[in-house]
């Protein structure tokens, strides 16, 4: 069991998501922002972290090397949307380790979750 971190500023996207994770018996925390996510970063510890890339407050880029500088191995999968690939490229050369494009299916997105905490 892992636990998760989702930041997206959709409370549709993260009921999703956190539903489709505790169903696979994992932890969830949630943030609406990328400022916000920090913050659960630092007091949760999480082992994964879902990050939405385009939100206001602080984008999901941001977060990530914010994330980063805090603990390097952070494992941070992008969320994005179908059309955003040279985001998705900016945010994979910051450091994330990987994408998952909406709308997702929970097959998909489970599969590319334990390829991700294979690393």
């Amino acid at each position: 069991m892992a636990k998760f971190l989702i930041v997206d500023d959709s409370i549709f996207i993260r009921e999703r998501l956190k539903n489709i994770l505790v169903k696979h018996q994992h932890d969830v925390v949630e943030a609406e922002n990328g400022l916000v996510s920090i913050e659960k970063f630092k007091s949760e510890s999480p082992d994964v972290v879902i990050m939405d890339i385009t939100m206001p407050e602080m984008d999901g880029i941001t977060a990530v090397k914010e994330i980063l500088k805090i603990d390097k191995t952070a494992q941070i999968i992008m969320l994005t949307n179908v059309g955003e690939q040279s985001i998705v490229l900016e945010a994979l050369q910051t450091g994330a380790i990987d994408y998952i494009t909406k709308p997702f299916d929970e097959e998909k997105l489970i599969n590319r979750i334990k390829l991700a905490m294979m690393n």
